[in-house]
């Protein structure tokens, strides 16, 4: 996993402190709507991702959160029945969002329900400043209500609002692109209809004129988030480039430890994944074993799951990519027609991975899947394990290491002795994860094209031949491929 922005650090280090954070949605049940049977949805963090695919549930997750709080400001307020309703196609009727809320040391268990023709328990809601931005954010002011009739003659500006010069700086720094003016207008037409105009170092222009990302990211920073408030952001990356897509995601970390904001986020991208730690990230699967809440995954796992380009028969998950080369050269040497057929996802911690080995277990995917952990994991279920009982650095360094570490030196191009005292001197290091890069660094190599030759040598010297195969035939006994 790549380092975690300065902003990210700052706010996981702020998240810590309880009474920085008086607030805070602890978790979520649903039931009875959009195919939610009671999963548990957790919270571990002030900033959550949820990712899947499109059907999954969720936008549901961010609409039952917003609905799980009452603001002292009606208009402020949600209720389910606004994104649950009754319809000529379906009626909604034993359905409920359990819900647990912090505040301070206090917390609070709740739920609102319709077990009928009526949503009950609104009342009992606790208060909270909450904010939803769904994709309606997102459209042209000239598909939105009432927007054409400001492109008439004799439309001409009767005030505006500037923006501060900070938020102009955030503005700039999100999108790339310096901005000497951003403000919200109005016109002589109507004073509701408000327009973001934008100037940089050629000209001013509206958001008629803007380019999506512009009006977007120019939108979201008009929006007030009061201290303690709850934000949730339906498809937060729309129209932004990867690098705009980090910015935000860091601008957002940044206004949530300063006002204490908890933001809940949906997304299909890999980028805004990547910014957030493991215990920001949710994963929303599906199948015929019904939905499951995936925490921690890995930014490959979630675009994976997430594009169909590489078309595999099969799915295996390991937990990283040591794990995956390792998996990959082992299915070469023994099966490589099966090597070809399926694809090897990075998916993260073992947590992660023993999930998914459940989930295997249950055959809760469209396709064949199989799950690999570390041998340091151990046993778990639905899971194969990875043979040597240790994590595969270990394992592979310490093999080699006993018969002198013959023939790696060779396939990179290197002295050999020279190699044998960087991966020796490396294995003094306490943490075995970074035995791989202070060998490379020494030696003048990339981790994983050194890894890679390893793995190899090791599989074909120090690995007996029944114990490679029975590593793959219970990879094939898992997958079931014809």
């Amino acid at each position: 996993m790549n380092a975690l922005s300065k902003e990210m650090r700052l706010l996981a280090k702020s998240w810590t402190n309880s009474v920085e954070w008086p607030k805070r949605l602890e978790w979520l049940e649903i039931s009875g709507i959009r195919g939610w049977t009671g999963q548990r949805v957790e919270f571990a963090f002030p900033i959550t991702a949820i990712c899947g695919e499109n059907g999954m549930g969720k936008s549901t997750v961010l609409q039952a959160a917003v609905s799980s709080y009452r603001s002292k400001s009606g208009a402020e307020t949600y209720f389910a029945s606004q994104f649950f309703p009754d319809t000529a196609w379906e009626k909604i009727k034993d359905a409920s969002i359990k819900y647990s809320v912090r505040e301070g040391t206090h917390v609070t268990e709740g739920r609102v329900r319709k077990p009928t023709s009526r949503w009950l328990g609104n009342r009992d809601r606790r208060m909270r400043t909450v904010r939803y931005l769904d994709l309606r954010r997102t459209q042209p002011f000239v598909a939105q209500r009432g927007y054409q009739k400001l492109v008439k003659n004799g439309v001409s500006e009767a005030g505006s609002s500037a923006f501060e010069g900070t938020t102009v700086a955030r503005l700039s720094s999100i999108l790339g692109r310096t901005y000497s003016v951003a403000k919200r207008s109005w016109t002589n037409v109507d004073h509701k209809l408000m327009m973001s105009v934008l100037q940089d170092q050629n000209a001013a222009y509206s958001g008629f004129h803007q380019g999506a990302g512009e009006v977007t990211v120019a939108e979201l920073l008009t929006l007030d988030f009061p201290e303690h408030s709850l934000v949730a952001i339906d498809e937060v990356e729309t129209s932004l480039h990867p690098r705009a897509q980090r910015r935000l995601i860091r601008d957002l970390a940044e206004v949530a430890r300063l006002r204490h904001v908890q933001v809940l986020l949906t997304t299909h991208s890999p980028y805004i994944v990547e910014e957030l730690p493991p215990e920001a990230r949710l994963y929303v699967a599906g199948g015929s074993a019904g939905r499951s809440v995936i925490r921690g995954i890995s930014a490959d796992f979630a675009l994976t799951k997430m594009d169909e380009d590489a078309h595999p028969e099969g799915e295996i998950f390991v937990e990283d990519a040591e794990g995956e080369r390792l998996v990959r050269e082992a299915l070469v040497i023994e099966d490589e027609d099966l090597a070809r057929r399926v694809q090897i996802v990075k998916a993260g911690a073992s947590s992660v991975v023993k999930a998914l080995g459940i989930m295997v277990k249950k055959k809760s995917f469209p396709r064949p899947c199989a799950a690999i952990v570390d041998g340091d994991v151990g046993a778990a279920d639905g899971c194969i394990v990875l043979p040597g009982g240790d994590a595969p650095e270990r394992v592979v360094f310490a093999g080699l290491k006993q018969i002198g570490f013959p023939d790696v030196a060779m396939a990179v191009g290197r002295s050999h002795s020279e190699l044998v005292d960087a991966l020796e001197n490396a294995m003094t290091l306490p943490d075995h994860h970074d035995w791989l890069q202070s060998a490379g660094d020494t030696v003048l190599l990339g981790k994983m094209e050194l890894w890679n030759a390893m793995v190899r040598v090791w599989l074909k010297k120090c690995v007996p031949a029944a114990d490679r195969a029975q590593l793959v035939q219970a990879i094939q006994d898992t997958l079931q491929l014809p």
